[in-house]
Parts: structure tokens; sequence; C-alpha cells
């Protein structure tokens, strides 16, 4: 018989009645059921997050990091069972997800080294003379309830970038994971819930579209915190009303090789950052731009690589390029392939598709108008092109609607310097793919690609807000004492 979890609901395991289906990414079967919330749930949710508020607000530094280093080993002591959830519900590459685990404890101890930064500034306000004898001193305040959806991609980490620096705010939450990958949010439940946390401070549903709707339009909810699709996303904030809103929307990124660069290293590099996580990453590598000196080259060697990589089975410690999240999502890149050829664009590799498997794909001569161009593939493919002009070589990243990272291979600072000034995105990464991400470091995009940043220094400035106090001395001045 197929094992049922519960949901988090206030703090505590909830059984609604109904449930929501977890199948193998590999093998189709089901391997679990999880407690599906409804619409009552939702709502008890939402009052429970809201009554939290002065409980976690009160928490003192030293709890809050205490609390965070708990989650912290507690996702150590179970990254085996926590990578082979992720290995079955995603279809992760056991590699790749042994990664997100170790991530996702990192993440938690950021978080917690970050609450020593919640701190304030004493401000002079005696500038003028009208302010003669005022003081101004301000500290960092929890925003309130929060509100937190994850999508399938990264369900540990990306639930970790979220639920941390909630943490270390001292924000109540409710996280709502992707319906296809909700097991992992629930064993970050029971990490929680060991965890120290205060009554009712977090509840995990996993649910539909619609009846979370509340979490985006209750105002009670004082920040929501969205990663997912750029239609969703920029439906979601049209809805949100007056609560602030961070999102991440992921992107198509290009990375430049520049004349000269090092191409040993670009060629590793590329190649993970196209096909790592068999290209389920909102900063895969998409659009590889090689100076003409050496396309030839970077074309052949890009080309090997792919091909030499494992597809498959991803319980094998060898694959590094495993089944996608769904097979209507590698039958889209088909068809998208199958349009870039009929447009003039030359595969180089891979192309075919065997249920939710895409072979490692690269192809070059693609119209820029193309869907591999000019939208979010999320698949282990990428399309080459080859510049003349470094200057053209950054127009061409900018000429998307996408903004969330770029990655230039060079040996001239110079070019790194105007690919930081030029490039229309929220991070640079230079002799590095643009899949880069340190889990310390602010994360998030420009344009279509969504607004805030992650990683926990941000998140947590984002969960909270200045608390201004002002001062006014008084008191007269003490007499002068009386001379000799």
């Amino acid at each position: 018989m197929t094992q049922r979890f519960p949901l988090f609901l206030a703090g505590q395991r909830h059984i609604t009645g109904a449930w929501l289906a977890v199948h193998d990414k590999w093998t189709g079967e089901v391997v679990a059921e999880v407690a599906r919330a409804d619409a009552a749930t939702v709502a008890r949710a939402l009052a429970a997050v809201h009554a939290a508020r002065p409980a976690m607000a009160a928490l003192s530094a030293h709890e809050r990091i205490a609390i965070l280093h708990r989650c912290a080993a507690a996702a150590r002591v179970r990254s085996e069972e926590l990578a082979r959830i992720l290995v079955a519900e995603v279809g992760k590459p056991v590699r790749d997800a042994r990664g997100e685990v170790a991530r996702m404890a990192d993440t938690f101890t950021v978080a917690a080294a970050e609450v020593q930064h919640l701190g304030g500034e004493l401000m002079p306000l005696d500038l003028s003379a009208r302010s003669q004898g005022y003081t101004g001193i301000w500290r960092r305040v929890p925003v309130g309830a929060t509100a937190l959806i994850t999508p399938f991609n990264f369900p540990l980490n990306l639930a970790a970038h979220k639920v941390a620096p909630a943490i270390a705010a001292g924000c109540p939450f409710v996280l709502k994971p992707a319906s296809t990958t909700p097991r992992s949010a629930l064993v970050l439940g029971e990490i929680l819930e060991e965890s120290g946390l205060p009554p009712h401070a977090f509840s995990i549903l996993p649910c539909d579209a619609a009846t979370a709707a509340p979490l985006v339009e209750d105002d009670r909810v004082a920040l929501l915190s969205f990663t997912g699709s750029p239609a969703v996303g920029w439906e979601l904030k049209r809805r949100a009303g007056r609560k602030r809103i961070t999102l991440e929307l992921g992107g198509n990124a290009g990375c430049i090789v520049d004349e000269g660069a090092d191409l040993d290293r670009a060629v590793q590099r590329l190649t993970l950052g196209i096909h790592g996580q068999s290209g389920q990453s909102c900063i895969s590598v998409q659009r590889v731009f090689a100076h003409e000196s050496l396309y030839g080259e970077l074309r052949e060697r890009l080309v090997a690589a792919s091909r030499a990589l494992g597809v498959g089975d991803p319980r094998d410690e060898n694959t590094t390029v495993g089944p996608l999240i769904s097979v209507a999502d590698a039958e889209r890149l088909e068809r998208w392939v199958q349009a870039a050829v009929r447009a003039g664009g030359q595969v180089l590799c891979g192309g075919r598709r065997a249920g939710a498997v895409l072979e490692p794909t690269l192809l070059e001569q693609v119209p820029e108008d193309q869907p591999l161009c000019a939208e979010e593939a999320f698949g282990p493919i990428a399309v080459l092109a080859p510049f003349r002009d470094f200057a053209a070589a950054l127009a061409a990243v900018n000429r998307s609607r996408f903004g969330l990272q770029a990655g230039v291979f060079t040996r001239s600072l110079p070019h790194a310097l105007a690919a930081w000034r030029t490039l229309e995105v929220g991070g640079v990464v230079v002799n590095d793919s643009p899949t880069f991400r340190a889990d310390a470091m602010p994360y998030g995009g420009v344009k279509e690609s969504g607004f805030g940043r992650e990683g926990p220094r941000a998140a947590i400035e984002e969960m909270t807000e200045q608390r201004l106090l002002v001062l006014h001395d008084p008191w007269p001045e003490p007499p002068h004492a009386p001379g000799p």
C-alpha cells in the first residue's frame, strides 16, 4: 500500500481526507500520497499564521539562530533520505539531489549567520536648527505573516531560501509547495516541527492554485514570495493588493565566450551549465555566444562533451540528464527543436526524446525569434552562435525579455567590467556559467525575470522593515557650577 503523509497546519500534522498522488518521474508509479489542503484548511492556516506574529517577533536573536542551526543539522542527518525523495519526485539525478540537500543545509546556516546583521542605526537629526535636540534610532522589525510559493525544480533549497529568512526575520509563514513535488516540503515540515518554533508559526499546504488563492489575496499576509513562471507570477502581482511581493520568474540565460578565453574551463562549465539538473534551472545556460576565432573549436568540444553525458535513470550515479518533470514538457521541447529546424536551425547533437527524457541537445543558426532563443526552455538544451565584436555580443544577450543572470568567459578585465555595466540582468558571472549560484549571494532578476532578491541577507531585508524611534531631549542644560 502506498504510504500517506500528513500536511502541516499551524505547526501540527493534519489529515484532510483528500490526497495528492506523488509520482516517480522516472518510472511513473505512485510513490506516495500527501494530504491535500482544502479551502477550510487554508483559512485555518491564515488565521494561525496571523495570530503567531507576536510570538515569532518576540523570538530573541539567539533563539532564531538556534532554530536555524537545528534545521541545518537535521537536514544533514537526513541527507540521503532527502536526496532519494528528490530523485523520485523530481526525477533529479542522484548526484544533483545530494548537492541540493547540502545547499539546503547551508542556506539555513547562512541565514543563522545573517541574524547578527539585523541591527539598526543611530541617526543624528540635529542637521538643522529646527531639529536641535532630536536623535533618531531605527531598527528592522518583521513585516508579519508571509506566504511562500515554491516550484518543482529545487523543492528543498528554494523552500529553504524562503523559510530560513522568514525564521531569521521573525515572520510566521505558510509554504505552498509545487503539487508535483510536495513530499520533500513535508519532510522540511518534520524538521521544522522539532526545531523549537513557536506554536502555529508555520503551515505547509500542498494544494492546487485555486485553493491557494487566499495566500495571494488575503490582506493578513504582509508579504508574498513566489518562484515560478512569468505568466503566473505577474498575475499574482496583479491580485496581491497592498502586500509586498517578490518574484523570481526564470530566464533564458546567455553566456559569452570571449576571444582568448580559457576553453578548457568554458567547455567544462558550459556543459554542466546547459545540461546539469537536466536543464531544469532558472539560470540554465540557454544561449551561448562565442567569438568567431574560437567558435568552431568550442562547438566541436561542447558537442563531444554533451554526447558523453550519462542519460536516463536518475538513480544511476553516472546520470547527468534524467527525465524532465513531465512527458508534456519533453514533448514541448521536441516541438521547439522541430520548429527551429524548420526555421533554418541545425541540430548539432541530441534533439531526440524518449518519454520524459530529452537527450542533451545543442543547435546553431537558430533565428532569435524562435522559442528556443526567446522563451525559457527549462531543459538540457542550448543554442550556439558566433560573434565578431564584444559589444555586439553584449547587445545579443540583452535582446531578451528576461534578465536573471548572464555569464562571460574572458581574460579581459575591461570586458568583464563592460559586461557588468551593460548587461541587463540581476547578476553577471565572470569565468563561469550563469548557472553558478552561491546561496549567500543576492539572487534575482530584472525585466520579465521578476524583482526583489533572494539569498538570506537580501530576503531578510525584504521580510523586515525599518521602524524609527525619535527622541527629543526635553531637559534643560544643567546649571554651570559656580566658580571658585
